[in-house]
C-alpha cells in the first residue's frame, strides 16, 4: 500500500530539489533526498514514506535538466510517477534511474491527496478503494530499463542499451 501525494501543473526541477541544496550532493554524510519538496510540499518531505506514489498535473519535471531532482525521488523511494504530462528530459531522466512513470490524466483527477493505493507495475494496475485503474503501458525500451532497477544496472546485465 502506497499514499497519494498530489503535485500541480507546471512543477518544475526547482520545485522538487531547490537549487540551493544542489552542493549537498557533493557534501559527503548528506543525501539529496532530504531535499525533496522541501519548500514547495513540506509535509511530502517530512512524511512520504518510501513506495509512495505522485501524481501531478500536466508537464511534472519542466525547468532545468538538472538530474539530481529525479534523483532525490529515486532515493526518496517513489514508488511511481503519474501525471498527465511530462517535461521531456524529466521522464526519460526517471525512467533512466529506474522510477516508473505513467502518463494517466484520468488517474490524476480521480484520487485524492492522501489516498492509499495499491500499484502493481508488472500489470500496470493502479487499485484505488474499489477502483481499478489500468495505466496505460510503457514503451518496451522504457519498461526494460525500470524493471532492471534502472540505465546503469540495464547495461550490466545485457551488455547494451535496450532497444526500441
Amino acid at each position: 500500500m502506497a499514499k497519494v501525494w498530489k503535485f500541480g501543473r507546471n512543477t518544475d526541477t526547482d520545485q522538487i530539489v531547490p537549487g540551493r541544496y544542489a552542493p549537498f550532493m557533493l557534501k559527503e554524510g548528506d543525501d539529496v533526498k532530504n531535499y525533496a519538496f522541501i519548500d514547495a510540499h513540506p509535509s511530502f518531505n517530512q512524511h512520504a514514506e518510501a513506495g509512495d506514489i505522485l501524481l501531478a498535473d500536466e508537464n511534472f519535471g519542466c525547468g532545468s535538466s538538472r538530474e539530481y531532482a529525479p534523483v532525490a525521488l529515486k532515493k526518496r523511494g517513489v514508488g511511481a510517477i503519474i501525471a498527465k504530462s511530462f517535461a521531456r528530459i524529466f521522464y526519460r531522466n526517471a525512467v533512466n534511474l529506474g522510477i516508473p512513470v505513467y502518463i494517466a490524466p484520468e488517474v490524476v483527477d480521480a484520487l485524492p491527496e492522501g489516498a492509499i493505493v495499491s500499484l502493481d507495475t508488472t500489470t500496470q494496475q493502479l487499485t484505488f478503494e474499489n477502483q481499478t485503474f489500468a495505466l496505460p503501458p510503457l514503451p518496451a525500451f522504457a519498461q526494460a530499463i525500470i524493471t532492471a532497477g534502472g540505465i546503469t544496472q540495464y547495461v550490466r546485465e545485457h551488455g547494451t542499451f535496450p532497444t526500441g
